[in-house]
C-alpha cells in the first residue's frame, strides 16, 4: 500500500487550511487566540512550523467552526448494502471490543 500523505505533509496541511479558515474570517492571530484561548505564540507556532497540541487544534476549530467537522471525519461508518447475502453476513460478525496485537 503506497501512502500519499504523511503525518508531517498532513500537520502542515491543516496548518495552512486553519490559517486560510482564518483569514476568511478576517481574523489575526491576535483575535484568534483570544478568542480560543491558544497562546498567540503557539498559535503563531502551528502555521509556521505546523506543531500544535490536539486540545489546541480543537479550540481553534471550534472557533473557526470547523469541529464538527473533525468529529464526523472520525466516526464510523456503517457499510452499504449490495445483497442480501452480505446484510446476513454483516449481522453474524462481531464487533471487537479490545485489540488483538500489542
Amino acid at each position: 500500500m503506497i501512502l500519499l500523505n504523511t503525518p508531517a505533509k498532513v500537520q502542515k496541511k491543516l496548518a495552512e487550511n486553519t490559517r486560510r479558515q482564518r483569514l476568511e474570517m478576517d481574523l489575526t492571530q491576535e483575535g484568534l487566540a483570544k478568542r480560543s484561548g491558544v497562546p498567540l505564540p503557539t498559535l503563531r507556532q502551528f502555521e509556521q512550523k505546523h506543531s500544535i497540541s490536539l486540545e489546541s487544534f480543537l479550540k481553534i476549530q471550534m472557533v473557526l467552526g470547523g469541529l464538527d467537522d473533525i468529529l464526523k471525519s472520525t466516526e464510523i461508518t456503517k457499510p452499504e448494502f449490495t445483497s442480501i447475502d452480505e446484510v446476513l453476513e454483516a449481522d453474524s460478525v462481531h464487533t471487537r471490543k479490545r485489540g488483538r496485537r500489542k
